[in-house]
């Protein structure tokens, strides 16, 4: 059964078309949005409209989110670095440049295959048929610790502690430029780029949906035109990290998406820079079954280490 999602139009999306409403407040792109109200699956009001249609405010949206065509992952014998597990839950390390579940392009290789291999097909049906045990992503290119609920109850413990802020993240970056201060905070709301919706953005309440978006950071090392950061999730909003360091003017090494990857370091070693350098090395949480406090941690990756000690000769 399609699920329903019901948005009312607040006075700052008045003016949007219903269409880009949709898409912005729904989180999918434009095209989808178009194809839900064209195929009669999005009422304003409780009666269908067309997509170029000016909202006012106040309207009642309803909008019909048909259920993901399973993708059948199938489990596949892939090593796995497994820093802790037991019958409810599993902490990996992932490796940089593996996906975390099926998405178009990336079918096979996926951390959910090598899970669902490990773990004989007994993770959690929360996530759908597409995400089981995943409770929470790390991008592809973003190596580093990763819970997986084993069951839906731990699933469902685990989701609520990361509403509540409970599971504490830590990661750690290599940022282009010197940042002005040794710690700050970013607290800047993100939401879909309205000019390229693969994109995340810090916008204000006139440029579109966005939700509270908090970072804690901290310069550990610096070097010669860039950072060692450590970065505390309080909220884990789509690529957030990426997000705040290019919003305070420091893009993430090798993240072109945010506008690193354009020094001539990052040039020079591409080999060994596949996507934006940062890493998940900490991650704190409660046992959903004993209620323990549990805190893993992880030495960075190769790559991001070699990375590290040849900024470190720039300075000495």
């Amino acid at each position: 059964m399609a699920e329903r999602l019901t948005l009312t139009v607040e006075a700052e999306d008045a003016g949007k078309r219903l269409d880009v409403f949709i898409s912005e407040r729904g989180d999918m792109t434009r095209s989808a949005a178009v194809k839900r109200i064209e195929a009669g699956q999005a009422l304003v009001n409780g009666k269908s409209a067309a997509k170029n249609l000016k909202l006012a405010g106040g309207e009642l949206v309803e909008v019909d989110i048909p259920e993901p065509v399973p993708m059948n992952a199938k489990p596949e014998d892939i090593p796995l670095d497994i820093i802790y597990e037991d019958s409810d839950i599993i902490v990996v390390n992932k490796p940089e440049g593996m996906v975390v579940h099926p998405a178009a392009g990336n079918y096979d290789g996926t951390l959910v295959s090598a899970l669902l291999h490990h773990c004989s097909g007994s993770l959690s049906g929360v996530g759908g048929v597409m995400r089981p045990g995943i409770v929470h992503r790390i991008d592809k290119d973003t190596g580093g610790l990763l819970v997986v609920a084993k069951n839906d109850a731990a699933h469902l413990k685990l989701s609520a502690q990361l509403k509540d802020h409970t599971v504490s993240r830590v990661y750690y970056a290599l940022t282009v430029g010197n940042l002005r201060e040794d710690k700050g905070t970013v607290d800047a709301p993100i939401g879909r780029n309205p000019t390229d919706r693969k994109k995340m953005a810090v916008l204000s309440p006139s440029q579109g949906f966005s939700r509270r978006a908090v970072t804690h950071y901290e310069v550990l090392e610096r070097y010669r035109g860039f950072c060692l950061v450590r970065c505390v999730l309080e909220t884990g909003r789509t690529h957030q990290i990426r997000v705040h360091m290019a919003h305070l003017g420091h893009p993430l090494v090798g993240d072109a998406t945010y506008g690193g990857g354009k020094t001539g370091f990052e040039k020079e070693n591409k080999s060994l820079i596949c996507g934006q350098c940062l890493f998940a090395a900490e991650l704190s949480l409660i046992h959903p079954r004993t209620g323990e406090n549990m805190t893993f941690s992880c030495e960075l990756s190769q790559n991001m280490k070699t990375l590290i000690e040849k900024l470190r000769k720039t300075v000495e």
